[in-house]
Formats: C-alpha cells, sequence, structure tokens
C-alpha cells in the first residue's frame, strides 16, 4: 500500500468519522431525552471523540456501492459503532481493563455496574435501529453475528492454555469473535442499499474474509507490536492463555524438545517476562509468524478478489477504499 493509498483512506474515514460523530450526538439527545444524568454521561464518555469508526465506514461503502446514500444511512452507521463501542465496554469489563483508547475505561472510570448497563443501553439502541432501518432480514443478520460472537467468547475460554486447540478450532473462534460481525455490517450494509443478491454476497465474504485477517493480524501485534502503539501490553494474550495462529503452528511444527519447552511455558508461570519471550523466539525460528502473516495476505487478497461483481464506473472511488482498507490490514501497527 503505498503513502498516497494511506493517506487518501484516513482522510476519508476522518470525513466519515466526523459525520457519524454529529449523527450519535443527536440521536444520542433524541433517545437520551429524559433519561438518568449519569447515564447521560457515561454514553457521551465512551462514544465521543475517540475510534477509528471503521464499522460505520464500511457500513456505508457497502450501500454507496449497492446505490443508496441518503441520511438515514449515517443513522445506520452509528448503530454498528454502538454495537463495536458496547463490545469493548464489556471485554473490558471481563479483563479488568484500565484503559481503553488512550483514557480510562469506562469500567474504571465510572464502575462495573455503570459500564454494563451502558454496554446494554448500546447493544439495544443498535438492535432498535437495525429493526427499524432495515426490517426483520437485517435485525435477522445482525442478532446472528451477535449471537455468535458471544459463542465464540465461550469457545475461547474452553481453550484457554488448551495445548491440543487446532487450527480449524482457532479460526472457528476468530470467525464467530469478529469475523462474522465485520461481514454483517457489510452484508446489512448492501441491503440497505437494495443490493442485488451477488452483491450482498460479495460484500459479506469481504467483511468475512477481511475480518479473518484482522484478527490473525491483531493476534500477531499480541506477540510483535509495540505496546505504546497497540495501547496493549505485548504478549496479553499469552498470559492469558490464549493459542493464537503462531503458538498453535509453533506447536505443530516444533521437535520433542522445543515442544516440551512450549509446553513448559504454556502451562508454568505465563506472567514472568521471560516465558513469553522464550516462546516468542521459538515462533520466530520455526516460521510461526511469517506462517500466520501469510495466511492473512491469503484472506486478504481472497477478499479483495471476491469484489470483482463490482465493475461498473460508478463503483470505482468504493471498491477502491475497501480494497485499500483490506491493504491496509496487512500493514496496521495498532
Amino acid at each position: 500500500m503505498t503513502s498516497s493509498d494511506s493517506s487518501s483512506l484516513t482522510s476519508f474515514i476522518k470525513k466519515i468519522a466526523g459525520q457519524v460523530e454529529e449523527t450519535i450526538r443527536a440521536d444520542l439527545a433524541l433517545a437520551l431525552a429524559g433519561n438518568d444524568p449519569l447515564l447521560v454521561e457515561v454514553l457521551h464518555y465512551a462514544l465521543l471523540g475517540g475510534g477509528k469508526r471503521v464499522r460505520p465506514m464500511l457500513a456505508i461503502v457497502c450501500s454507496r456501492l449497492c446505490g443508496r446514500d441518503d441520511k438515514e444511512l449515517a443513522l445506520l452507521a452509528a448503530a454498528f459503532e454502538y454495537l463495536h463501542v458496547a463490545t469493548l465496554i464489556h471485554d473490558d469489563v471481563i479483563d479488568h481493563a484500565e484503559n481503553r483508547r488512550g483514557k480510562e475505561s469506562v469500567g474504571k472510570k465510572f464502575g462495573m455496574a455503570a459500564a454494563i448497563l451502558a454496554g446494554d443501553w448500546l447493544h439495544a439502541r443498535s438492535m432498535h435501529l437495525i429493526g427499524s432501518l432495515t426490517g426483520q432480514e437485517g435485525l435477522d443478520i445482525f442478532c446472528g453475528a451477535t449471537t455468535a460472537m458471544v459463542d465464540g467468547e465461550f469457545l475461547q475460554l474452553r481453550h484457554i492454555a488448551d495445548t491440543s486447540i487446532t487450527e480449524q478450532q482457532y479460526f472457528a473462534v476468530i470467525l464467530r469473535k469478529t469475523a462474522r460481525l465485520i461481514s454483517s455490517t457489510c452484508e446489512i450494509g448492501a441491503l440497505f442499499g437494495k443490493g442485488s443478491p451477488k452483491q450482498k454476497s460479495a460484500l459479506a465474504a469481504y467483511g468475512k474474509k477481511t475480518g479473518i485477517g484482522f484478527q490473525i493480524i491483531d493476534d500477531l501485534l499480541d506477540y510483535l507490536g509495540d505496546a505504546k502503539t497497540t495501547g496493549k501490553q505485548t504478549g496479553n494474550d499469552f498470559v492469558e492463555g490464549k493459542l493464537t495462529l503462531p503458538l498453535i503452528h509453533a506447536l505443530s511444527k516444533a521437535s520433542d524438545s522445543e515442544k516440551n519447552t512450549l509446553l513448559e511455558c504454556i502451562h508454568g508461570d505465563r506472567t514472568l517476562p521471560g516465558t513469553c519471550a522464550t516462546a516468542r523466539q521459538l515462533m520466530v525460528e520455526l516460521g510461526s509468524f511469517a506462517y500466520a502473516r501469510q495466511r492473512a495476505e491469503k484472506e486478504i487478497a481472497q477478499a479483495i478478489a471476491g469484489l470483482s461483481v463490482f465493475n461498473k464506473p460508478e463503483h470505482k472511488e468504493g471498491l477502491a477504499i475497501l480494497t485499500d482498507l483490506a491493504t491496509y490490514i496487512l500493514h496496521r501497527d495498532q
């Protein structure tokens, strides 16, 4: 991805983010009229002045590709930001996280009860908007993705420190946890835009593939990223006992002695700095990080190739944005 491509994508995302934030402010003013002041404060704190708004941007671009762009589209986009922030709030509660997006997490600032309730409100509001704007079909897609996300979290919990986990099981987790929600964003955007069955299918597949690629890169950054840039402590997944693709690959390729070392790292005290460093070095030597990156590149290439259905002149801008976004995922550092 060239620097000019990256700059163009960044400018577009910032423009969309500004539009979505204006819509969110207006919707909150309407929806929260007469509500408790603390709820209003918590939601404003969680929603405003932060985040890239990538999911709203996807909904907007997918709708435009299918031929619809009106005032209600920004409200549809806001619904996906509501859900995204709800999941972040609840994730931070589960993880007891103290920081999010460069400031205190909602739970840290307002308490766990307020955080859980605010996340519930956002989830309910997002469902209301999706149902109002896209009908039962859109709500079915949306709820299918959100229930799958919860199932994915349970699957991940089941496999904590499970050294028998396979690649197939890993992909089952990330499909539910990450990819289906991004896929639903794209598909519902296409549904709102009154896209053809082929267009809706292509955009749903694009979202699924980019979601898988995104999660693989996220898992790589957990080992290889700069904590100051990512905002997360390096090796956090390892400490929590989450076996992601690089570690699964290393276990499958390791010699007996290397595997024993990895098993000692995983089943021992994972909080010791040297433990994660030892496992990381073995993953380097076994080519596990390179393997995971190649898999992410494959998913992204398939995501882009699947957009060939959008081949008319009026599709050019939207197609470029989706292509640039997919490519950016491979090179992101946070």
